[in-house]
């Protein structure tokens, strides 16, 4: 969401920082907000606030600048919205991270083997592993208030 608050950009940046650190030398990149992702089954747009490509960059056929093929997506938010559906219709995303703007909580829906999306937390003095690009985020990081310090 373009315009939004300092917080909510503060936590952007430091989950895609802390991700950034983590895939340096593998065979991922790690985009912010600017970076459009295309579901074809459904032809929404939808600009995460984060997102994860390994391997190959697939570029939607008709919207070259659109990517196709996120592993891993983020949002910044208090509401999954109708979004969370679009995502899990990707086949290629494994995990959807939701780090909150409104309470220290960060949630990953992840796709099973089996198919089936499941849903895990931290808060507080907890980590959270993203399985599929083998990071793991650090809650009290991601909302670190600089200003305390």
């Amino acid at each position: 969401m373009a315009g939004s608050t300092p917080e909510h950009g503060a936590l952007a940046v430091r989950t895609g920082a802390a991700l950034l650190a983590q895939l340096r030398g593998k065979r991922c990149a790690v985009y912010n907000s600017d970076v459009r992702i295309r579901v074809t089954s459904t032809g929404l747009d939808t600009y995460p606030d984060g997102s994860v490509v390994c391997g190959t960059v697939d570029r939607d056929v008709q919207d070259h600048n659109a990517l196709t093929n996120p592993v891993v997506l983020i949002e910044v938010t208090s509401d999954r919205g109708e979004k969370l559906d679009g995502y899990k219709s990707i086949a290629s995303v494994r995990e959807v991270v939701f780090v909150s703007h409104r309470e220290v909580l960060v949630e990953v829906v992840e796709r099973c083997e089996t198919g089936e999306w499941v849903t895990r937390s931290a808060r507080r003095g907890e980590t959270i592993e993203l399985r599929s690009i083998v990071c793991t985020l650090d809650v009290n990081e991601l909302y670190r208030d600089p200003f305390a310090e």
